[in-house]
């Protein structure tokens, strides 16, 4: 089967099973998410050289721990500062040129803080307003999806000015403005005619999800650059592995709870 046809039909039952499962009920959504975490723990593991027994079971329990329980305000605050540091601290790792091994304390602070945390964070955010809103995960998604899609297909067509070459030879500066561009036109679309909230409000998240999913990607290719693999699995054909598809959603996840919680302050 031609190679563009297999990318499109794995990455279209990716996106039905996400999408269906977010709009059925909020079990669904935490069950789909629950069971992605795990497989992309296992393919994190892979990539730094970790055994996978222990970091599965930590996952599950701290996503059990965080979802299934009424956690206070409080101890989501300390998780989005943990992620957040981490985060910086994963900025930090991108553009380190030394190839040295992760020792096993960076190991589990990378595995904690921008795979778990962030996760755990990302299905948190349909619930801010205290009941289940879909509608807000079905846009993030809408807005990734995009930035990634024409980010791939603007670089692919005009891209000529390397954004990270080191790290990620294919990403393009023109390639990052035309999927920044794309994201912006479909976050305003989103707020005016789904969600029927404020353009600027969502235009800032678009920009926030542009940023900082791009930063991910590079991240997560860091990751896969220093453990000489191409993809970090195997499972959707054309796609690589389930890690490959949530790292832009990971790395933003973090960054777009913060603002909710600014603009709630605010509000």
């Amino acid at each position: 089967m031609n190679t563009t046809i297999t990318r499109a039909l794995s990455g279209a039952v990716y996106v039905l099973l996400l999408v269906s499962a977010t709009l059925y009920s909020s079990y669904s959504f935490l069950s789909l998410f629950g069971l992605l975490l795990i497989l992309s723990v296992i393919e994190f593991c892979k990539l730094i050289n970790l055994k996978p027994l222990f970091p599965v079971v930590l996952a599950i329990l701290s996503y059990l721990l965080f979802n299934l329980n009424n956690t206070v305000k409080t101890n989501e605050i300390l998780l989005l500062i943990a992620a957040l540091l981490v985060s910086l601290r994963s900025i930090l790792f991108l553009f380190e040129k030394n190839k040295k091994p992760l020792d096993s304390t960076s190991k589990y602070v990378f595995l904690v803080g921008y795979l778990i945390l962030p996760i755990i964070i990302f299905t948190k955010i349909p619930f801010i307003a205290n009941h289940y809103f879909p509608k807000v995960i079905i846009s993030f998604l809408c807005i990734i999806w995009t930035n990634d899609t024409f980010a791939y297909l603007v670089g692919k067509s005009f891209g000529k000015t390397k954004l990270f070459e080191r790290v990620s030879p294919k990403k393009t500066i023109e390639g990052f403005i035309g999927g920044g561009i794309s994201a912006i036109f479909v976050a305003v679309l989103v707020a005016k005619f789904y969600l029927n909230e404020p353009i600027f409000q969502w235009m800032i998240i678009a920009i926030l999800i542009v940023i900082f999913g791009t930063l991910g990607d590079l991240i997560e290719s860091k990751f896969k650059r220093n453990a000489g693999v191409k993809d970090s699995g195997d499972v959707m054909p054309g796609h690589g592995g389930f890690l490959d598809r949530l790292d832009s959603i990971i790395f933003a996840s973090p960054f777009i709870y913060l603002f909710y919680q600014i603009l709630y302050y605010v509000s």
